[in-house]
């Protein structure tokens, strides 16, 4: 299976906030091609959802948050 890169746009969102704009701030990019989204789910390797990134400018999380990742599974932080 090829790697995929899921890259949030911080270019596109300044440019949502400025211009009053929706476009997509996620891009997956996979197999050489790019793909745009709004909320982009990571499954695990039996089909269930592992992970969620999310992009709501209209309903920001309480600490202004327009981007965030939500899941139920364990996380674990790595320190540089």
């Amino acid at each position: 299976m090829a790697k995929t890169i899921i890259h949030v746009n911080q270019h596109v969102i300044r440019s949502n906030n400025k211009l009053e704009k929706k476009d997509p701030v996620i891009t997956c990019k996979s197999n050489g091609s790019n793909e745009y989204a709004h909320e982009a789910i990571i499954y695990d390797q039996d089909g269930r959802e592992a992970a969620r990134i999310v992009y709501r400018p209209d309903r920001p999380l309480n600490c202004g948050a327009k981007v965030w990742i939500e899941t139920q599974n364990k996380v674990e932080l790595i320190e540089k």
